[in-house]
């Protein structure tokens, strides 16, 4: 059977689109608000937001479309300092930024006649998975977690991850040793020729027919490394009360880190896994795998 993967296009046949704006801690923020076309009233509504140093346009309009396309207001965003959205701070994977800006995108939309601010629920794919689950953990407008192939690491697995304990370290220092400075040092974040990117030789985010849009930054600010090697995405799971659906797949990027939250979260959840066939990038655009996991989110969240 062919693989499919959906293109990453604004449009969506019986899907609407308005482009929005709100604060985070005085900047402001861009996003795109999906809902059925020609919906009247107070719709279920959801925050969508996606893996490290992606953009509004890539996986998390993918998710928010299809939402739309099933009953939902859907919203996708780009974070502080990244895509069109306003911040100083330029590519900067700050878990703490991004989280605040999610509880922001939640005062937003509560705010909203055309959103059942009762029925408000977020959505994380990968990286953001740690962030979406902080913030629902925390938010009292937030009803309902969804995570799709969630990414949840904590500075142990970080350093497994990213080459042990030196590797890590000499990363941090390196992070550190920018702070201060007027144009901190700035890489490429995926390429399939240049090794110093990040996510060398990844797929997706170096295919120009799936996440290499005109749209992606692909930047990856070196003050990233240490707010994420030392992040700790676990921690949530002590206070997550919540009703929460894990989408994943044996072949996720980091099945330890769901394994290990959902050992220490005492939450009610309900998962969903896919074949072992299906890897971590297909969760972002592959048509079935999107159609599958868009499904179960949804039936979640009306549930």
């Amino acid at each position: 059977m062919a693989i499919v993967n959906l293109q990453n296009t604004p449009e969506k046949a019986g899907v609407s689109s308005e482009s929005v704006t709100f604060e985070s801690n005085g900047n402001t923020l861009k996003g795109t608000l999906y809902k059925p076309e020609g919906a009247t009233g107070a719709l279920p509504a959801a925050i969508v937001t996606g893996a490290w140093t992606t953009v509004k346009e890539q996986m998390p309009g993918t998710y928010a479309r299809e939402l739309a396309a099933r009953g939902f207001a859907a919203l996708a965003f780009d974070f502080t300092g990244w895509g069109e959205s306003s911040g100083d701070r330029r590519y900067v994977e700050d878990p703490a930024v991004k989280t605040a800006d999610i509880h922001a995108a939640a005062a937003f939309l509560a705010s909203r006649d055309d959103v059942d601010s009762s029925r408000l629920s977020g959505l994380g794919v990968c990286a953001s998975s740690g962030y979406m689950a902080e913030a629902v953990a925390d938010n009292d407008n937030l009803q309902k977690l969804a995570l799709v192939a969630p990414w949840l690491h904590d500075p142990e697995m970080a350093e497994d991850i990213y080459g042990g304990h030196e590797t890590a370290t000499g990363l941090i220092a390196a992070s550190e040793a920018e702070e201060g400075k007027a144009s901190p040092a700035v890489l490429t974040a995926a390429s399939t020729t240049d090794n110093s990117a990040p996510m060398f030789g990844a797929p997706y985010y170096t295919e120009e027919d799936r996440g290499l849009i005109a749209a992606y930054d692909n930047k990856f600010s070196v003050l990233t490394w240490k707010p994420w090697l030392t992040y700790d995405s676990q921690a949530s799971a002590d206070r997550l009360t919540k009703p929460t659906l894990m989408v994943g797949s044996p072949s996720i990027a980091l099945p330890a880190g769901a394994a290990a939250y959902e050992a220490r979260m005492t939450a009610p959840l309900e998962k969903l896994w896919l074949d072992e066939e299906v890897t971590q990038f297909d969760f972002y655009d592959r048509k079935d795998v999107v159609t599958a996991s868009t499904d179960a989110v949804a039936d979640f969240l009306d549930d």
